[in-house]
């Protein structure tokens, strides 16, 4: 008896395709979650996202399915284990407390530290000063522009070309090409200032390393006449810079 064997039709592109957008979709879904949203609805992801809201509701079922998303659609035990296996983060979020509280006191500013999201640095810890009769603030949980300085800081540093990409993707040929110019001197520099439009406010920020590549941002946001990009060596930018250094050397070790 001869056993004929079957040949098995290859892969489609188009599925893979296809599972591809499904991921990124689900990462644009997650990426909505920030401080001034900590739940979703079908609503919501439907108007950021332009989706109707059966496929909303559908990707916010297979994610909460998943563990990404919890009952109420907020963040999910499995969001929370990925969390804790992020070493160097968590030992920046240890260190970094201290060192924030200080800089504020020295420098008589805001300091805030960032990591990066998937449109921009997001505020993840904020230090205010105590002295002084104007605070300039940010909440935590913020997502910072692709112009504001912590942004520019980590995608300057950034070690996958793709990211940058994606990010700058929304931008102009010409304007991602003025942010291209604009990272050679943060690099150049170790330092970035912020180019929001924004009259009477200014922002600088620093690279936090680790094991060679870029894991935060450090920056004080303060008034113009504060602080001043025509004076890049003033001594609050000195103050900035040694403490990103310092965090830098703490998760080093």
């Amino acid at each position: 008896m001869t056993q004929r064997s079957e040949s098995r039709p290859e892969p489609s592109g188009d599925g893979e395709k296809g599972a591809i957008q499904s991921i990124e979709r689900a990462a644009a879904v997650l990426s909505l979650l920030d401080q001034e949203t900590r739940t979703l609805t079908p609503s919501v992801v439907a108007e950021r996202l332009g989706l109707n809201r059966t496929t909303a509701h559908r990707y916010l079922l297979s994610l909460q399915k998943s563990g990404f998303l919890g009952p109420g659609y907020g963040p999910g035990p499995l969001l929370d284990q990925l969390t804790a296996l992020s070493s160097p983060r968590q030992r920046i979020l240890d260190f970094a407390p201290a060192i924030l509280r200080q800089l504020a006191d020295q420098t008589g500013l805001t300091a805030v530290l960032s990591f990066l999201g998937r449109t921009g640095a997001v505020v993840t810890r904020v230090e205010e000063a105590t002295a002084g009769t104007v605070v300039l603030t940010i909440p935590v949980g913020t997502v910072l522009e692709l112009r504001a300085a912590q942004t520019r800081v980590l995608l300057a540093f950034q070690s996958d070309p793709a990211v940058v990409r994606r990010m700058h993707a929304p931008l102009s040929d010409e304007d991602a090409r003025r942010e291209s110019d604009c990272f050679a001197r943060v690099r150049r520099e170790r330092l970035a200032w912020a180019d929001l439009g924004r009259a009477g406010i200014a922002s600088v920020a620093a690279p936090v390393f680790g094991n060679r590549d870029v894991q935060a941002a450090m920056g004080l946001l303060g008034t113009a006449a504060m602080l001043d990009p025509d004076a890049p060596e003033s001594s609050r930018v000195a103050h900035l810079r040694e403490a990103a250094d310092r965090l830098s050397a703490l998760i080093a070790n």
